[in-house]
């Protein structure tokens, strides 16, 4: 199964240091029941890029913690054993955790696929969609709106061996 883990740089520079993601339990974004549910499709691209999708919201959040952080959504692709990746079934429909799967143990960063991290330009709508997360959360539609423009940017596929760059 290929899942899809949220960072931000400093973690990804940390994994790269380490050699895995974690310590465990490692929080992830897979096509699970809930979210092929909530999609409504077969598509396993579609679905794949759906959960990505959940992952880069995830690094926003992670990003908007850390005033420190450099702006730039980190999601790393991995493929583990299916059994590896568990969804809590109490929370399969609930829209914040759709696609959200837990990996028990830390992963190896040999596992990885490919990592993928928003471009130079997306750095001011990804700073300001930090800045306006909490107000979007309590359903400020301007807020949103601005979140919104951090999605709007795609992130941009790297190849593992890439990662000592883009941590520099």
């Amino acid at each position: 199964m290929r899942v899809y883990v949220p960072l931000t740089l400093s973690g990804l520079a940390e994994a790269h240091k380490v050699g895995e993601l974690g310590p465990g339990p490692v929080v992830a974004y897979g096509v699970t029941p809930g979210l092929r549910e909530w999609y409504l499709s077969d598509d396993v691209e579609e679905l794949e890029y759906a959960a990505l999708n959940r992952a880069a919201a995830a690094s926003l959040r992670m990003i908007a913690g850390r005033p420190d952080e450099r702006r730039r959504r980190v999601v790393v692709a991995v493929d583990i054993a299916d059994q590896d990746a568990v969804a809590d079934p109490d929370r399969a429909l609930d829209a914040s955790s759709l696609g959200e799967v837990s990996i028990a143990a830390a992963v190896s960063l040999a596992k990885a696929a490919a990592v993928h991290v928003d471009a130079d330009d997306a750095v001011d709508d990804v700073t300001a969609a930090a800045a306006a997360l909490g107000a979007a959360d309590q359903g400020d539609d301007d807020a949103q709106f601005i979140v919104d423009g951090a999605e709007d940017h795609e992130l941009l596929w790297y190849g593992v061996q890439e990662i000592p760059a883009l941590v520099e």
